[in-house]
């Protein structure tokens, strides 16, 4: 018992093949709508996030296991980002591309600590010039309401979708799409 680890023998489960490999060989190069489909993204953008992540030293081999290429790793990551629900449970994303679900974990948190390093975040996140805040300014006061005038950045009618419902008053948290979810509102 101590030398397996466990007393029954172990499943193992049969995987299909990955439709990760289709969506970078085929999709990507000949339908550009449907891989837009699979991971939210263009593929001139994906390929511009892979070349900007590429060369983080999280994505190096200091093992004798082999890893996936950093683009197969980006992928997995957006696939499960654009997705909710059952479609992004750690099992749907591992059939999806073929891998088990500590290879899903492991994957996002490396896609993840390379977005969120500061040198990456510097390159690709762009506050507004102050001419753009008050363009913004301008037109909320036109068009919407006078007092937001001082916002210049909206994002409403988010849902961040909730994994279970909630204890208290959980009916109010249920909505148009059947899910459990918090609708946001955030002024800047």
């Amino acid at each position: 018992m101590y030398q397996n680890r466990y007393e029954q023998p172990r499943d193992t489960l049969p995987r299909g093949p990955s439709y990760l490999h289709h969506v970078l060989m085929a999709l990507k190069a000949g339908r550009p709508d449907h891989f837009r489909q699979n991971l939210r993204v263009s593929p001139i953008t994906f390929d511009a996030l892979v070349a900007a992540l590429e060369d983080d030293p999280v994505f190096a081999n200091n093992s004798n296991h082999p890893q996936l290429s950093v683009e197969q790793q980006v992928a997995v990551a957006l696939f499960r980002f654009g997705h909710n629900g059952n479609t992004a449970s750690m099992q749907a994303v591992g059939n999806w591309a073929g891998l088990g679900n500590g290879t899903i974990h492991l994957i996002t948190w490396r896609v993840m600590t390379a977005v969120l390093r500061p040198g990456f975040m510097q390159n690709a996140v762009r506050m507004l010039t102050h001419e753009e805040k008050e363009k913004a300014k301008q037109w909320v006061h036109k068009k919407l309401y006078r007092a937001w005038r001082d916002g210049w950045c909206f994002v409403d009618g988010t849902l961040v979708p909730l994994d279970q419902r909630p204890t208290w008053y959980g009916e109010s948290y249920f909505d148009r799409k059947c899910n459990y979810s918090l609708n946001i509102q955030v002024r800047l």
